[in-house]
């Protein structure tokens, strides 16, 4: 994942953390596992040796992968934030012009995506779609499904 991760504060926390639990006690238990794999017998035959290095290096690449979004991680501060058009990190509330329903949600990186709690990715497509409009603006979002229309009702954080 390359380019710049605009995240709010308590998500890059949250991912420096995770990555001290990956190389600490994550490295632990994976060398455990070699090891124990290792008494085991023969390494030509072995597949729970086969399964620890696997997994070692599963485990390895997520941590690089952890790196490279904090290392390219920008904070948003809420007080930053213009709302009078669709950003990062704001909150919209729209109506789905077909349906006719209203819904409100923020949008966010994809680190911190979580449609279950109304957090959509910017590079989702209605993320996207959002991107730039005002209130009173009905955006067009292509979707797997068609086109949707949405009226932005109102922007906030």
């Amino acid at each position: 994942m390359s380019g710049i991760n605009y995240l709010t504060k308590n998500t890059l926390v949250n991912m420096k953390d995770e990555l001290t639990k990956l190389k600490t006690s994550g490295r632990a238990e994976i060398a455990r596992a070699i090891s124990e794999a290792r008494e085991k017998g023969d390494l030509r035959e072995n597949a729970e040796y086969d399964a620890a290095k696997e997994a070692q290096g599963l485990h390895e690449a997520k941590i690089a992968e952890l790196e490279n979004a904090i290392a390219n991680a920008r904070v948003v501060e809420a007080d930053s934030i213009d709302t009078s058009k669709v950003s990062i990190l704001t909150k919209v509330t729209m109506t789905n012009m077909a349906t006719k329903k209203t819904v409100t949600y923020q949008i966010v990186s994809e680190k911190e995506a979580d449609l279950k709690s109304g957090k959509i990715s910017v590079t989702s497509p209605i993320g996207k779609g959002l991107l730039g409009k005002a209130v009173g603006d009905v955006a067009e979002v292509t979707a797997p499904n068609g086109v949707m229309k949405f009226k932005i009702d109102h922007i906030g954080i």
